[in-house]
């Protein structure tokens, strides 16, 4: 993948001090600072309920911080048009009386697209996900991996440059979902997708990002990160490697601690 250096690239997300409390006054998060910056894959770990979905949240503005503040392409960069983001769930959230390809095509729809080049954006998904040959399949009659396949490219069909994933492999085996970490990364690549990506697994973690975030238990903070430098694409060799291992040794040590440090912090 062809990169730019680390100080050229400009920030997608910048968080400043950003916390949420909820109307019940549960603390969510701690204020949290922190930039993904062009083309880096990024994921977060943490413990369960420290807050990960909910600061992915706050980026997809889907909920807003009770104090600081998120932002999105702060400095400019990009034409307005290619400032696009989509948002992948745990679930793929399919419409069960609808096909693949029209599953695909709504957010299309929701736009009052249907031309050719909607038509053209529909079939080039399809086929970046392995799902052309299934586009008159219906959920029901797709394995699980394919149902997330099919959320992943509904995400692509809009051409966003910033992906956000909240644990889309969770539910799936290991077989599948190894598969599908390595075909994520490959789109990564392939498209030149800014990634924020949320996971309970280091070990998929440590195959796929450029940088991992580990929270804290709740109210969830920023304990530590972790750069991940080896080149993609990395395959079964890198898996089996010592330096794959000792990474994973390190974020499991990292997450361990934070594990610790939280609401009694």
């Amino acid at each position: 993948m062809d990169t730019l250096t680390e100080k050229d690239r400009g920030p997608v997300v910048e968080i400043a001090g950003a916390e949420k409390i909820f109307d019940n006054g549960l603390r969510a998060l701690a204020p949290i600072s922190l930039a993904v910056r062009e083309g880096e894959f990024a994921t977060i770990i943490g413990p369960s309920g420290c807050g990960k979905s909910t600061l992915l949240r706050l980026v997809a503005g889907l909920t807003a911080p009770s104090n600081g503040s998120v932002r999105l392409w702060p400095h400019g960069g990009g034409g307005p048009g290619s400032r696009r983001v989509a948002f992948v769930f745990q679930s793929a959230t399919l419409m069960a009386w609808a096909d693949v390809e029209a599953n695909v095509r709504l957010p299309l729809d929701l736009e009052g697209r249907n031309g050719p080049q909607a038509r053209s954006r529909v079939e080039r998904v399809l086929s970046l996900v392995g799902l052309q040959d299934f586009r008159r399949s219906y959920p029901r009659q797709l394995s699980g991996g394919m149902q997330m396949r099919t959320s992943i490219a509904r995400a692509l069909v809009t051409e966003p440059s910033l992906l956000l994933m909240d644990e889309p492999f969770c539910a799936l085996d290991e077989i599948t979902r190894e598969r599908l970490d390595r075909e994520l990364a490959d789109l990564w690549s392939r498209e030149r997708l800014t990634i924020l990506f949320v996971t309970h697994s280091i070990y998929e973690a440590a195959f796929l990002s450029t940088r991992v975030l580990v929270m804290s238990s709740r109210p969830g903070r920023i304990f530590g990160e972790v750069s991940i430098n080896t080149p993609h694409p990395r395959g079964e060799d890198y898996r089996g490697s010592q330096e794959y291992a000792d990474r994973c040794q390190r974020l499991s040590e990292m997450l361990s601690a934070a594990t610790g440090v939280g609401a009694s912090a």
